[in-house]
């Protein structure tokens, strides 16, 4: 008996319709500093530390519409270390923060997904970019290029809705 295993498989390959769309992604901040100059360059010894911090919010544009700028805000600092048995403290090599933005619209949603969708994947959706401006400013700063890590944008959100309604102390 024939089978047809094409039109099954494009049913099954289909992904179901997304209610969000991009309307528009861009560069909202961006800032490179080198706090120290060119001495930076002649007096670094060893690698510094890179810290990251990122940070997601979303806002409604339209009061009206489901219109929403979302805003990934990312912060990259290197510290050089002191020397040892220095007294000296740690300090900033360079500071690289970026916030890329993107402009969505979220239809047709269900009300318990709008804040996942927006703070979680459309973060997701703007990672790359972030990560390779995050690269680029970096390495054209003078430094190798800071590449991020990806990101799990589920579990930060999830960390700030803790952060927002902690649990009750207490037995239950």
């Amino acid at each position: 008996m024939p089978h047809n295993n094409n039109a099954t498989q494009a049913q099954d390959n289909t992904p179901p319709n997304m209610p969000l769309a991009i309307n528009l992604q861009y560069t909202k901040d961006l800032s490179f500093e080198v706090p120290h100059g060119a001495a930076t360059f002649a007096t670094l010894r060893n690698a510094p530390q890179v810290g990251v911090n990122i940070d997601v919010q979303a806002n409604r544009i339209e009061q009206e519409q489901p219109v929403f700028e979302v805003s990934l805000s990312i912060r990259v600092e290197a510290m050089e270390p002191p020397a040892e048995g220095s007294n000296e403290t740690s300090r900033i090599v360079f500071l690289a923060e970026l916030t890329y933005a993107a402009i969505v619209t979220l239809e047709g949603a269900p009300q318990d997904l709008v804040e996942p969708i927006l703070l979680i994947e459309v973060p997701r959706l703007l990672f790359p970019y972030a990560r390779a401006i995050i690269s680029d400013i970096t390495r054209d700063g003078g430094f190798p290029p800071v590449v991020l890590q990806p990101i799990d944008f589920a579990a930060l959100w999830q960390a700030k809705r803790e952060q927002n309604f902690p649990e009750p102390e207490g037995e239950a």
